[in-house]
C-alpha cells in the first residue's frame, strides 16, 4: 500500500529541509504523533505495538518522568560549573548500581559523547592509540566513533589504530574462546604494527552484530586478553543497559566482569537526552591531571531529574524482573515458531532483548527479513533489523513490555512468516 498524500507530502518536505544523510524507517514510514506506555500512535489516530525503541524504556510519555522534568525545568536549568544537590544526589544513586571499583561518573548528553569520552580518557591513561571492535559494531557518530561503528555502512574503516573482529558465535561453551582469540589476535597485529593499544570497546550484548548473549561469561575471556594487553575495557551499555538484559541493570554483570568504564544513555533519561560514563577513580584522577572536560548540557538538573525519575520506575514497577519474566517467555514463543517456519533459525538474547535470525538452508534470508520487518509494520507491530547480513529480527520493546503485548507480537509474526512472499 503506498505512503498516502500526505506522508508523502510530509516526506518530501523533509528530504527538501533535512537533506539526504538521514534515514526513515520502513517502506512505509509511520507518522507518529503521540505515544503512551508501548503504544505508538500515528496522526490517523491508529496504534503501533512498539517492539523496538528501547530510548523509552520505561514507556513511552510516563507521568512520572514526565512530571519530573517538568517540575525541575520550572525551577533552574543550568550547567555543572555551579554547584547542584539534584546530578550529586543522581550519580550517588547511578554509582550505587555499579561495582565498588567503578566509583566516578561524568555526564553527557549523548551515548555519542560518552563513548567518545571514554576513548579520550583510555588513549590518556594507556599512551595507545589501538582499539578492538566488532565488524558490525556501532558505537556512536562523533567522528572518532564513527570510525568504530561499522554498522553505519561507511567504507570499512582504513586508520591504522583500528582492528575489526568478528563477532561472537554461538558455539557453546568454546564461544568465549573463540571470541578471546580473535581479541588476541587483533592485539597482536597491532604489537606487530608497532601501535599501543588503548581499549577493547564492545556492546554487552551485541546489538548491531545481531545479538549474541550466550552462554552467560563469554565475555571474560575476551577482557583478559585485552588487559594482559595494557589495553582498557570499555562496556558499552547504551543499548543494553537499565535493566534490558533481565538480570540486574548492566549487561556487562552477565559475564562476571568488572570494566575498567562504562557508557550509557538512550534509555538513561527515557528520551530525554542524558548519557555518562563510569570509571575507576585511578583513571579519572590520571585523565583529569592532564585534560579538562565540560559539558555544557551534561548533567544539568533537569537532565538529572529525568535520570532519577528513571531509576524510580524502574524499582518500583520492578521492571528489570519484568524483563526476566516476560523477556523468558517471549524467547519460547518466538522459539516455537521454529516448528512452524524454516525460516526462523535461531532465538538468541536475554530479558527483553532478542535476535531472531532468519536463514534459508546455510544462507541469510536478507531480502525475507526486510520483507518481515515490513509485514509486521503494516500489522502495526514495530520491529526492526540487525546484524552483518541483515537478517536478525531486532525486538528491544520498552520494559513495560507485558505478557499480552508479547502473545501480539507472536501472533502478528506467524501470519506475517506465513505470507507466500516470505516463507
Amino acid at each position: 500500500m503506498p505512503a498516502d498524500t500526505s506522508t508523502q507530502e510530509l516526506i518530501a518536505r523533509r528530504n527538501r529541509l533535512l537533506g539526504p544523510a538521514y534515514r526513515l524507517f520502513y517502506e512505509q514510514p509511520v507518522h507518529v504523533v503521540r505515544g503512551e506506555g508501548v503504544w505508538l500512535y500515528d496522526a490517523a489516530g491508529n496504534r503501533y505495538l512498539d517492539a523496538y525503541n528501547n530510548v523509552a524504556c520505561v514507556g513511552h510519555c510516563h507521568p512520572h518522568v514526565i512530571e519530573a522534568i517538568a517540575r525541575q525545568a520550572a525551577v533552574l536549568n543550568t550547567h555543572t560549573r555551579y554547584l547542584h544537590e539534584t546530578i550529586l544526589d543522581y550519580a550517588e544513586r547511578l554509582l550505587a548500581t555499579f561495582p565498588a571499583e567503578l566509583g566516578q561518573v561524568m555526564f553527557t548528553c549523548t551515548g555519542s559523547e560518552a563513548n567518545d569520552l571514554a576513548l579520550r580518557v583510555a588513549r590518556t591513561c594507556t599512551g595507545g592509540t589501538g582499539v578492538v571492535v566488532t565488524r558490525t559494531a556501532y558505537h556512536g557518530v562523533t567522528g572518532a566513533l564513527a570510525e568504530l561503528s561499522p554498522s553505519l555502512g561507511l567504507p570499512e574503516p582504513t586508520a591504522p589504530h583500528i582492528r575489526l573482529v568478528p563477532a561472537p558465535q554461538s558455539a557453546g561453551d568454546q564461544t568465549g574462546e573463540v571470541f578471546a582469540g580473535h581479541v588476541r589476535a587483533a592485539f597482536e597485529d597491532m604489537a606487530l604494527s608497532g601501535i599501543r593499544p588503548a581499549a577493547l570497546l564492545v556492546d554487552t550484548i551485541f546489538s548491531s552484530d545481531g545479538v549474541f548473549a550466550d552462554p552467560p561469561g563469554f565475555l571474560r575471556l575476551a577482557v583478559d586478553a585485552a588487559h594482559r594487553t595494557g589495553a582498557l575495557f570499555i562496556a558499552d551499555e547504551v543499548q543494553p543497559g537499565f535493566g534490558r538484559c533481565g538480570e540486574g541493570l548492566w549487561g556487562f554483570a552477565r559475564h562476571r566482569v568488572v570494566p575498567d568504564m562504562v557508557t550509557m544513555g538512550k534509555p538513561m533519561g527515557n528520551g530525554h537526552p542524558i548519557a555518562a560514563m563510569a570509571a575507576r577513580p585511578e583513571l579519572l584522577k590520571e585523565f583529569g591531571a592532564r585534560s579538562r572536560y565540560f559539558n555544557t548540557f551534561g548533567g544539568n538538573p533537569v537532565s538529572a531529574a529525568a535520570g532519577m525519575a528513571v531509576l524510580d520506575v524502574i524499582e518500583r514497577q520492578s521492571l528489570v524482573e519484568n524483563a526476566r519474566r516476560t523477556g523468558t517467555y517471549l524467547r519460547e514463543r518466538l522459539t516455537a515458531l521454529r516448528a512452524r517456519h524454516e525460516l526462523v533459525a535461531e532465538v538468541r538474547g536475554a530479558g527483553l532483548f532478542i535476535g531472531v535470525e532468519l536463514r534459508r538452508g546455510d544462507l541469510a534470508a536478507a531480502s525475507e527479513t526486510t520483507k518481515l520487518v515490513n509485514a509486521m509494520r503494516r500489522r502495526h507491530v514495530l520491529i526492526s533489523a540487525a546484524g552483518p547480513r541483515a537478517n536478525v529480527l531486532k525486538i528491544r520493546p520498552p520494559l513495560t513490555f507485558g505478557m499480552e503485548h508479547t502473545d501480539l507480537l507472536v501472533e502478528a509474526l506467524d501470519q506475517a512468516l506465513q505470507e507466500n512472499s516470505i516463507d
